[in-house]
């Protein structure tokens, strides 16, 4: 079974969940990417997705922040049915998402990235400009809350780490009032200590009562913060397991589809 972690992990088990999809399914043509997901998300929890390429996961994050209308299905914000009609609805109602490319403008500072496009200002009418001295306080005190000391707000974000700009991204929505956020694959391209720092960054975030949506193919790390595990394995879920009642074995088992796996392995001499 796991062995426990060093993160905190949450009662979040006994709170209604901020959004629930209720068997979604979405259909491109003839072909079915999702075909009646059920997932939700509470305060303080960190709800992994798991799933290899190909299973949904995509489809299933774009449904979620509004990109994408299900063909069939629900979706409930704090138990009333909504529909997104985009991405703003989505981000209206506290549903965040820090997608792999982060949406980052490498040659711009920290604050500026930070900020994109709501700006603090100062003065009226003619006047009204960017106030940057309070645009870098606040940059400044949000890495900081989540582990991450600037050695200036002006140093450009191409100068950071891979995981320093992920913690940005998330610093970023979290201040903006994310109530639930989706992270997309956030370790996928990164070493080992710059995993560590984005896991501790997730675990900060949900401490402040957010609810975190981790989509990752990599079980060690959805198991090193997660407190329940859904898999997705060709557009369906193989259901919901919670914090240590599952090993992490058994995960890549349900991700690779089991049989398969347990076919190749056999003809492999046993090798994998």
């Amino acid at each position: 079974m796991m062995q426990d972690s060093k993160f905190h992990h949450g009662e979040a088990a006994t709170t209604a969940p901020i959004i629930r999809l209720e068997e979604i399914r979405k259909h491109f043509g003839n072909v079915i990417a999702l075909n009646g997901v059920t997932f939700d998300v509470r305060p303080g929890e960190c709800h992994c997705l798991l799933g290899d390429n190909g299973a949904g996961k995509s489809t299933f994050i774009k449904t979620m922040s509004g990109v994408l209308k299900p063909t069939e299905g629900r979706i409930l914000i704090d138990g009333q049915e909504t529909t997104f009609s985009g991405p703003r609805d989505a981000q209206d109602a506290g549903i965040a998402t820090v997608f792999q490319d982060l949406a980052m403008i490498p040659l711009m500072s920290v604050t500026r990235n930070f900020f994109m496009g709501r700006e603090p200002t100062k003065g009226r009418g003619l006047f009204k400009r960017f106030d940057h001295r309070r645009a870098n306080e606040i940059c400044v005190e949000e890495m900081r809350k989540m582990g991450i000391n600037l050695r200036g707000p002006d140093q450009a974000v191409g100068t950071l780490s891979g995981g320093e700009r992920q913690t940005v991204a998330i610093a970023r929505a979290v201040h903006f009032g994310a109530r639930v956020l989706i992270l997309d694959e956030p370790t996928s391209a990164l070493g080992v200590r710059q995993t560590s720092n984005v896991l501790s960054t997730i675990d900060r975030v949900r401490r402040q009562g957010v609810g975190v949506v981790f989509i990752s193919h990599n079980v060690r790390h959805a198991l090193a913060v997660g407190d329940r595990f859904t898999v997705l394995n060709r557009g369906q879920t193989l259901g919901t397991a919670v914090r240590g009642q599952i090993s992490a074995a058994e995960l890549q088992d349900l991700m690779a589809g089991g049989q398969e796996l347990a076919e190749l392995e056999g003809s492999l001499g046993g090798t994998i």
